[in-house]
Formats: structure tokens, C-alpha cells, sequence
């Protein structure tokens, strides 16, 4: 069986899935019909946590979601589940006096955690981005530019280049920089450079501006220099200031990640040389993420400097698996990496979601038991890898149909 119809197969499967499974979760049981948006948590057990604080990320996510959905497939009430993530994004993350967006709000929609994340702030870009993209309202473009706007003022560094990471309401930069508990303390991360790189380029596409297409590439640019490690090819992740390394930590989540991330922001910005480094940086990057790829198909999260290895199989990561290995395909024609995509699929429809209630489980351990202790939605656990995968298979499997 050749790649290409593997992967019609694969798109008519990612469809089913994203139409059938996910999206019917979050537009039904995550909608908070007493005080508007969605709710914030429900448990691995699924339970609905009705009083839990709302994440900006978690929104910011849907409205991704939700828009591209509605751009991909035109039904009226993905758009509609698009306005309510986008609407209650202004009302109760934008901050109007200072300018961003909060990190957190309680369940009725009040500030609760006031600080401006640029992680979050890239992501309400990229959600903005792709609302504007599906519905053409200038609202939402203008939202995402000041964000941009904001994140060069405060947070750019114009003498070593990158981004800083966390500031107070008022745009003061915090001492505690962490996104989690579980991140190192540090002046500059990759995760946080991944997801303006993301950002930027969705951005890029619907607003051919100067300044952007010149912070677009010096971010790939700060990749290529400083986050992709030349000798290993994973990703370097924690640094301080100055691009000192601050951590040998290996995310092949993260790697496989960036293998098309990286990739598409070179594709967007149109640099043909540029370009042309990007595919051989990615390729060497997803082979490298393939360390972590296990006799079952599915790929580990990362593995810790002193050798400890997180063997849990977390969801997130077998769905940019997925996208990754793709991309690897269309950039090398290697069919083992499309065969090897169906492969990762199918790990998670056996293992991974829930055909009773809906939606991913957050993990699955070595031994093959669910992990339902972590959220099956919540702060962190939202519908933004798993909906982009389906995605992203479905319009990669539409242009090989085209070109045949």
C-alpha cells in the first residue's frame, strides 16, 4: 500500500475523530451555561469541577481550535463555539488597563492571577490569529497585533535577542518566570520561544508587516543559533540571559514539535534560504525526537539529565508525533515516516481515547494502564494538539490528493 493512500485512510480517520470524538467535548461539556465561557476543569475521572478557576491558555486553545475547525470544515457550530471562546476572551482576560491578557480567572470570570505570561500571550496570537483567518473580523486581528505589539515592547531582548518571560499586571518583569512548578526558574526558555514562533507565523499569514517578518526570522534565526543543539539535534530548553545553557534535559515531545513548527515558520515567512536550512535543521530534529520512539508506537515525553526517563505515554505528544512524522515524509519521501505516522495513530484511537465519555486520556503508563489521576480537561489539558493533528493530517492528505 502506498504512503499517499495510507494517508487518505488516515485523513478520513483524523476526521472521524476530531468531528465524532473531540470537538463534540469541549463544545458540549466544557460550556459553562451559568456564567458564560467554558469551565475550567474536569477530572480524569470525569468529573465536571464546576467552581474552577479558567485558564487564559485553556481559552485562548479553544478559540484556536474551534476557528480552525470552522476554517477546515464550515459548520456553523464550531463558529459558534469560536465566537463564545473569542467573546469571553475579552471580556474577561483583556486586561484594559494595562494592556495583555491574565494568566488566570476564577470560575465567574474575575481576575485571579493578574500576570502577563508571554507564553499565554502568544497564545491568545495565534487564537486571534486563526479567528480572524476564519471570519475576516478586524477586532480580532487588532487584538492580536497589540499583543505583538506589547510582547516587543516589554519583553524582547534587543542586545542578545529572544524573549523574556513573565511580568506583573503593570509590565514588570517577576522573579519567579516559571510557567510551572516543574520548569526551571530561567530568564529564557524554548517553550515559550516555540510558541511566539507559532504564533507569529499564524499571525504572519494575515498581516504582512515589516516589524513581524523581521522578529519571524530573528526567532528562527535564535533556533537555529541557540535552541537547536548542533551536536545532539534535540532541543536545548532552559538559559538564562545571555543563551547560557542552563539545563541538558531532553523533550523529544518538543523536538518532534519543532521539527514542522520550525519548518512551517520558514514556509510562511518565504525566505527560499532560509527555507532550504529550516528543512535540513528539521529533518535532523525529528530523527533525534525519534530517540524516544518505543517498540509499541508511541513516542516518550522526555528524558531528564540524570538519566530518568518519564515513560509515561502523554497525549500531546503522540498527537504532534503524528504531525511530525508527516511532515517528515513530505520533506524526505522516506515512506517508513508515513507508514510509521498511521503506526502512532492507531497507538492512540487502542490506548489513548476515551469511546465512552469523549476526548484523550491525559497518559498512558508503561504498564498500559490509564493515568486518570491528571485532567481530562483543565489548565493544561486542552483541545489544541489533538484537534491540530486531525487537522493537519486532514489538509496535508488534501494536497497529495491535489498533486496526483
Amino acid at each position: 500500500m502506498n504512503p499517499e493512500y495510507r494517508n487518505i485512510k488516515l485523513r478520513n480517520a483524523c476526521e472521524k475523530e476530531l468531528t465524532f470524538n473531540i470537538l463534540p467535548f469541549w463544545a458540549g461539556r466544557m460550556k459553562d451555561t451559568e456564567n458564560g465561557g467554558f469551565y475550567g476543569r474536569i477530572s480524569g475521572e470525569n468529573q465536571l469541577i464546576q467552581d474552577a478557576p479558567k485558564g487564559g491558555i485553556l481559552n485562548a486553545r479553544i478559540l484556536w481550535t474551534f476557528s480552525a475547525a470552522y476554517r477546515a470544515l464550515g459548520k456553523k457550530e464550531y463558529l459558534d463555539t469560536a465566537q463564545r471562546a473569542k467573546n469571553y476572551l475579552f471580556q474577561h482576560f483583556a486586561d484594559k488597563e494595562f494592556g495583555g491578557t491574565y494568566w488566570e480567572v476564577d470560575s465567574k470570570g474575575n481576575p485571579l492571577d493578574t500576570k502577563k505570561q508571554i507564553y499565554s500571550q502568544a497564545f491568545c496570537i495565534y487564537a486571534l490569529s486563526e479567528y480572524f483567518r476564519a471570519t475576516g473580523e478586524q477586532e480580532s486581528l487588532d487584538f492580536a497585533i497589540e499583543l505583538f505589539q506589547l510582547i516587543e515592547q516589554y519583553s524582547f531582548d534587543p542586545e542578545y535577542k529572544g524573549y523574556f518571560e513573565a511580568y506583573s499586571r503593570d509590565w514588570k518583569l517577576l522573579d519567579d518566570l516559571r510557567l510551572s512548578d516543574k520548569d526551571a526558574n530561567e530568564k529564557k526558555t524554548m517553550n515559550t520561544h516555540l510558541h511566539i514562533l507559532e504564533a507569529y507565523t499564524n499571525l504572519y499569514r494575515v498581516w504582512k508587516d515589516a516589524k513581524l517578518s523581521q522578529q519571524l526570522r530573528g526567532l528562527i534565526e535564535v533556533f537555529f543559533e541557540h535552541i537547536v543543539n548542533k551536536k545532539t539535534w534535540h532541543l536545548n530548553l532552559f538559559f538564562d540571559e545571555f543563551w547560557t545553557l542552563k539545563s541538558s534535559d531532553i523533550s523529544y515531545g518538543h523536538d518532534i514539535e519543532c521539527s514542522w513548527l520550525l519548518f512551517e515558520a520558514a514556509e510562511v515567512l518565504g525566505d527560499e534560504e532560509i527555507l532550504k536550512k529550516a528543512g535540513e535543521v528539521c529533518i535532523n530534529i525529528l530523527r533525534a525526537s525519534l530517540e524516544g520512539l518505543q517498540p509499541d508506537n508511541s513516542l516518550l515525553y522526555e528524558m531528564k539529565a540524570n538519566g530518568h526517563t518519564d515513560t509515561q505515554r502523554h497525549w500531546w505528544v503522540q498527537a504532534e508525533a503524528v504531525v511530525g512524522l508527516i511532515n517528515g515524509y513530505e520533506l524526505t519521501g522516506d515512506k517508513l515516516l508515513a507508514e510509521k505516522a498511521g503506526e502512532v495513530f492507531h497507538y492512540i484511537i487502542d490506548n489513548l481515547v476515551d469511546k465512552q465519555n469523549g476526548e484523550w486520556y491525559w497518559g498512558v503508563y508503561a504498564d498500559g494502564s490509564i493515568n486518570k489521576i491528571d485532567d481530562k480537561a483543565g489548565f493544561w489539558k486542552c483541545p489544541y494538539h489533538n484537534s491540530r493533528m486531525c487537522l493537519e493530517v486532514m489538509r496535508r492528505a488534501e494536497n497529495i490528493t491535489a498533486k496526483q
